[in-house]
């Protein structure tokens, strides 16, 4: 399992066996959010600190000293965020790990705005 860890102080990648059975390891070196497995599981995907999608090599082995090898960090190439509250994800994997999906925000756009309607349900009765 990938996830997105801040007990450093700052948010940082960790790839950890679910359920918990050995060690965990840290992906990310210099900040990383929002990681995902490449469908054959011999990448993973997050984006970093300064907004660029990076890609690790990694490689299960039967070593029970050395379960999990890590390659070097591959930065792919710069994403554009849009800063909002909102839980998930922002780009999605091809199964080859070859291709991305994601939104095209121009730049400077900010998150549309939120509205939020209390007692909603009185105005049904009227």
């Amino acid at each position: 399992m990938a996830y997105t860890s801040n007990e450093s102080g700052r948010e940082e990648v960790y790839v950890q066996s679910f359920p918990r059975s050995g060690s965990r390891f840290q992906i990310s070196t210099g900040g990383g959010r929002e990681p995902q497995w490449r469908k054959d599981g011999t990448e993973v995907f997050y984006i970093s600190e300064d907004r660029t999608l990076v890609a690790v090599p990694v490689k299960f082995t039967s070593s029970a000293s050395e379960p999990l090898q890590l390659g070097r960090p591959k930065p792919l190439f710069p994403v554009t965020l849009l800063d909002t509250f909102f839980v998930g994800r922002s780009y999605e994997v091809s199964n080859d790990g070859q291709r991305f999906l994601m939104p095209d925000i121009a730049s400077g756009a900010t998150a549309p705005p939120l509205t939020v309607v209390l007692n909603w349900q009185t105005a049904l009765k009227k």
